[in-house]
């Protein structure tokens, strides 16, 4: 086998960190995962440097040991690898490369004050998770080791940087840090000089594009795995040093990517733990708080719509039933469980029956909430079954979502002709999409690879750079070599579902100050 022809992706998700290797005709040939949690750890939603190391080595441990055992050949080299994670986030790191404070996931919302101003003074969204808002809140606070710093970045970045040296990052990723001018595919210099301002009075000995990782484009090389790297990433010394890599990119960006998704007109959502929209757009929207402006991995400006929360809380409920049917001596998977929930929830009245979910396991900025408790009521004359139950979780999973979307689709005048949709919450062929449509109002499109989600899309931008002819664009590249004859599912709700939907997202709205109430009474 020509294994220097493979592409390998690895994701780091929120719950799962995965990896995918594809061939020489890009089929997916193996494939490796772990399965991690993010901690609360004194008001921080964090992962450990243990956790982070342990994860990346077991995921890549798994994923060689899948091709070795169908081959019987070493992966002993790559073609080409990318590394790819949460987007967002804040690691900073003094000159000594020692860590500053602990890793903040995207799930923080504790940036409320510095996002605000940064938003005002640069007049561009700058959400709370975005990396710059975490460095600004810290000098805000005047928080001792801000002076220390050398580089910061996010989880993908400082894989990519173990494993390389090299501290760089693709675009889109990039732009989840600070604003990117996709003219010149780089940060923003006339916001650069304006956080200049805002902290002069500060005299630190850097400037912010000092600390900020270098920026790289789709097909670009972002350098090659070290002997340091290669140790890190299998301590079992089989692969050697030298594999080339690409940008390392955001889930955003490996989801576009997965999902054909990065031409100017098209649209994806992303739906797992988190969930978010991603419109490729000709111009960059006006400026409202719930529309983020991102890129594409290669540079296309993207109107993203970001909601922290989505099927965490229909996990929890799942969970639930699962140790139900245990007490009952049912031995269940909660796979099976999960199952009934989306067969079921096609049986449940289009509009819930008066039953309403907040699936807020933390804060959603959206609809200004800096912390979460699910929350879960009814009107006494609902019908309260399983079905509307089922119908009701996986509802609220997109209504904040939808609430972004409205805006783009009504205030923007953005037309949405179709989306793509992947990830966890499309694995059920029918439920998801329906759904998602429902909530759109547009059909769904969903591929063969509409599960596996970011870890392919990462894959693909490896082998994009191995593979691009001189001039050949992303998305032609896509389009021609890897979407051509792919086999594609199309769903377009009845109108009832979008009616349903609807009169769903009006109680939603309207009951948001319970969600309020729950949040002050009990706190996270």
């Amino acid at each position: 086998m020509n294994l220097q022809s493979f592409a390998m992706g690895l994701e780091f998700g929120s719950t799962r960190i995965k990896a995918i290797l594809l061939d020489e005709n890009r089929n997916v040939i193996a494939s490796g995962g772990h399965t991690w949690e993010n901690r609360y750890v004194d008001g921080i939603w964090t992962y450990t440097m243990e956790d982070i190391i342990g994860g990346l080595q077991d995921c890549y441990a798994k994923m060689r040991e899948d091709f070795e055992g169908k081959y019987g050949e070493k992966l002993a080299t790559i073609g080409a690898i990318g590394i790819s994670g949460m987007m967002h986030g804040y690691l900073a790191f003094d000159k000594d490369n020692n860590l500053l404070a602990p890793f903040r996931t995207w799930r923080n919302t504790i940036t409320q004050v510095s996002s605000e101003t940064l938003t005002k003074a640069f007049n561009a969204a700058i959400p709370q998770r975005w990396s710059i808002a975490h460095l600004y809140k810290d000098i805000l606070e005047d928080v001792s080791y801000v002076k220390d710093i050398a580089h910061f970045t996010t989880l993908a970045g400082f894989i990519h940087w173990q494993l390389t040296g090299n501290k760089v990052l693709g675009i889109g990723e990039a732009s989840g840090m600070f604003p990117i001018d996709s003219e010149k595919c780089d940060y923003r210099d006339d916001l650069l000089d304006i956080f200049a301002d805002l902290i002069k009075d500060k005299n630190y000995p850097w400037t912010l594009k000092e600390l900020l990782p270098g920026v790289l484009n789709a097909g670009e090389c972002a350098g090659y795995l070290t002997e340091e790297g290669a140790k890190l990433l299998d301590p079992t010394g089989t692969l050697k040093a030298g594999v080339k890599f690409a940008p390392p990119e955001g889930d955003a960006g490996t989801g576009m990517t997965a999902t054909n998704s990065v031409r100017v007109g098209t649209g994806n959502v992303s739906a797992g733990t988190s969930v978010f929209a991603m419109v490729v757009t000709e111009k960059t929207p006006k400026l409202h708080k719930e529309i983020n402006v991102v890129t594409t991995p290669d540079g296309a400006p993207v109107a993203m719509v970001h909601c922290s929360n989505c099927t965490s809380d229909f996990n929890a409920w799942a969970g639930m039933f699962k140790d139900f049917a245990n007490i009952l001596g049912v031995d269940i998977s909660l796979g099976k469980i999960m199952d009934v929930f989306f067969e079921q929830a096609l049986a449940g009245k289009a509009d819930c029956d008066n039953i309403v979910a907040y699936n807020y396991y933390s804060g959603e900025a959206n609809v200004g909430l800096t912390a979460g408790v699910p929350v879960l009521m009814r009107k006494p004359s609902a019908d309260f079954s399983f079905a509307n139950l089922a119908r009701t979780h996986l509802y609220t999973c997109l209504s904040t979502l939808k609430m972004g979307l409205d805006i783009l689709i009504k205030e923007e005048n953005i037309k949405i002709d179709r989306i793509c949709g992947h990830g966890g919450y499309f694995k059920a062929p029918v439920t998801g999409p329906k759904f998602l449509s429902a909530a759109v109002g547009a059909p769904v499109i969903t591929m063969e690879s509409s599960g596996e989600g970011g870890p392919y899309g990462m894959a693909l931008l490896a082998a994009y750079m191995l593979d691009k002819a001189e001039g050949e664009t992303l998305p032609d590249y896509l389009d021609n070599k890897i979407f051509a004859s792919c086999k594609t599912v199309e769903t377009m709700a009845d109108q009832s579902d979008i009616d349903g939907f609807n009169a769903y997202l009006t109680n939603f709205k309207a009951c948001l100050g319970v969600e309020k109430a729950a949040i002050d009474a009990i706190g996270e």
